[in-house]
């Protein structure tokens, strides 16, 4: 079993030990302003690192939906979670120059223009899981969003074009 041990670093964020079942060693750091950075370090030489990498928010929420297994689900798996066989979970961040700007869900018509859904909207220190038709869409924060593939496809360009 992989074990996780979680830091409070004040002032910073969080920090993250994980050490896997084959041993490697992973840190990550959550900062406050969003930004992630992994360290992986190596089996011989705990305090050596052997690569780090810096991802902003909406980069470390794409990368976890592939490693949780949203965009691509492995043969052995298709069994498990038949319900949820084209079901995708995606982030995407509203740009300043989005047509989607200062606009509710409800004027934009997300569900019945698109078929997909709009999860949640995260927000600088607020997040709505399960937004109203009255909620309104604002530049910089990210969408949770949720459908198929050509949905979700659909949901993005209403975005940003309109």
């Amino acid at each position: 079993m992989s074990i996780i041990r979680e830091t409070d670093l004040p002032g910073i964020g969080k920090k993250f030990l994980i050490q896997a079942r084959s041993g490697d060693k992973l840190v990550v750091v959550i900062h406050d302003d969003g930004r992630r950075e992994m360290y992986h370090f190596d089996n011989d030489n705990p305090e050596e690192t052997l690569s780090q990498i810096t991802l902003e928010d909406d980069e470390a929420r794409q990368i976890a939906g592939i490693l949780g297994g949203m965009t691509y689900k492995p043969r052995a798996l298709e069994t498990i979670e038949v319900t949820l066989e084209d079901l995708m979970i995606e982030w995407t961040r509203i740009e300043p120059h989005f047509k989607c700007v200062d606009k509710s869900i409800a004027e934009l018509q997300v569900r019945p223009r698109t078929g997909a859904n709009i999860i949640a909207i995260i927000k600088r220190n607020e997040q709505k899981i399960n937004p109203g038709p009255d909620d309104k869409l604002v530049a910089g924060a990210t969408l949770v969003l949720a459908g198929e593939r050509k949905q979700i496809k659909q949901l993005k360009e209403l975005l940003a074009h309109g």
